[in-house]
């Protein structure tokens, strides 16, 4: 299950920051070859991916640290969102922060149950599939968003309110396995 869970995580992350530039760009009135060159998620990942087929690995002596670094990284997202997070925006706008949770934490599972069913997935991709569809939205949408010059703010408390509705999301997902 970890190898799959690596292997949609390294297909889907890049592919769908890409495809969360496309529309900022557009409505930015940005270039979008310009954005992709300037966005650092996009430039970490093309650079992790460049090092890994040349065949670069991190020096034993230094795997300690970047494993320390890794495990503080997630952490550090969700301090940045709170940091930026003002939850009055959320009440401004409440159709669009309902409508957008319901599906992250709802739907998408729902659908996830769907395609595992009609594809005829097995219980390892099932579980795999379901977990990666429950969890919370990814603190790198502030970032993001932060970054491209749109409401920070909004997004940082869509972000803080999906981390504790995954709480949530997750168990009920896994619980559709049964």
């Amino acid at each position: 299950g970890l190898l799959m869970v690596a292997v949609l995580i390294g297909v889907c992350v890049p592919l769908l920051n890409v495809a969360a530039v496309w529309p900022m760009a557009r409505g930015g009135q940005q270039g979008f070859v310009r954005e992709l060159l300037r966005n650092p998620l996009i430039i970490a990942t093309a650079t992790g991916l460049a090092a890994n087929l040349l065949g670069f690995r991190i020096p034993p002596w230094l795997e300690p640290t970047v494993g320390r670094i890794s495990a503080a990284s997630l952490a550090l997202g969700l301090m940045a969102a709170g940091a930026g997070m003002q939850f009055g925006l959320l009440t401004r706008s409440k159709l669009l922060s309902v409508s957008v949770l319901t599906i992250r934490h709802l739907a998408q599972p729902l659908i996830a149950w769907g395609f595992a069913h009609l594809l005829g997935l097995d219980a390892i991709q099932t579980s795999v599939l379901m977990a990666f569809c429950a969890v919370s939205t990814a603190s790198t949408c502030y970032v993001l968003a932060a970054r491209m010059g749109y409401n920070g703010a909004y997004v940082a408390g869509l972000v803080t309110l999906s981390t504790v509705l995954g709480v949530v999301s997750l168990p009920f997902a896994l619980g559709l396995l049964r």
